[in-house]
């Protein structure tokens, strides 16, 4: 969607601060020993409480509040009875509507102690989202994000994810236009201002595609390596964006 009014604005944040606080609290919960289904309903508790709505379970049936994904999961995990054991790594993406308006945020977090690498990780893809959005301005070439994504993602030594995307968003979890994290020369789109978007890098220890599990939801890595995945939802502007999330 593109920005309309003040209005727009103050929806987007509202919904944008409770999925925020259904993605931070379910992230202090991680520990080993919890599931991932009792994660979820943490993240449901929250949606339910502020009259918000799960984004996949309306836009798609999705058989969770909230995605939860794990090592080699990379996305759209459906929370079940597995337990997060030490050095683990746990991607948790909520996304949420409230009257009307939709806005999507991930983050990715340890169990416990991990490894050097996978704290690596962690840290460089969190860097990626951070240089992918500030090429995140009024005038300038998408490409520009990707390009961002994978500069960091080679200078930390990791692999992006090429057919994973950040999206448009605000009126459906998905819109126009895709956000790749990958730079392509021939794409020619130009942000504009008011225009409402996720950018989510995907960074793994090896692969770079992900592959649908037999559960027709999840996304993960053919060879096993591990991913991490952070994303906001934001307002693009002249300057910095808005993030609602």
């Amino acid at each position: 969607m593109s920005i309309d009014g003040m209005q727009d604005i103050v929806g987007l944040k509202r919904i944008g601060a409770i999925v925020a606080e259904a993605r931070d609290t379910m992230g202090f919960r991680v520990k080993a020993g919890i599931t991932t289904a009792e994660l979820d309903a943490i993240g449901k508790e929250i949606l339910d409480r502020y009259g918000a709505r799960s984004a996949p379970q309306l836009a798609y049936g999705f058989p969770g509040a909230t995605c939860i994904s794990v090592n080699e999961q990379l996305a759209h995990g459906i929370p079940s009875d597995r337990v997060l054991h030490e050095g683990d790594l746990v991607n948790i993406d909520v996304s949420g509507e409230l009257d009307g308006y939709w806005a999507d945020t991930g983050a990715s977090f340890a169990v416990g102690e991990v490894s050097a690498e996978a704290s690596a990780l962690l840290r460089a893809t969190r860097l990626a989202l951070e240089d992918g959005m500030r090429e995140a301005r009024a005038g300038e070439r998408v490409r520009n994000i990707g390009r961002a994504v994978e500069q960091r993602a080679r200078k930390c030594g990791f692999r992006v994810v090429r057919n994973l995307c950040g999206h448009g968003v605000g009126r459906h979890i998905h819109e126009k236009p895709q956000i790749p994290n990958t730079f392509d020369v021939r794409d020619r789109t130009v942000l504009s201002e008011g225009l409402v978007i996720t950018i989510e890098p995907f960074l793994t220890t090896g692969a770079t595609a992900a592959i649908e599990g037999a559960d027709g939801w999840t996304l993960s890595t053919p060879d096993g390596s591990r991913g991490a995945q952070f994303e906001h939802t934001m307002i693009i502007t002249r300057g910095s964006p808005i993030v609602v999330t």
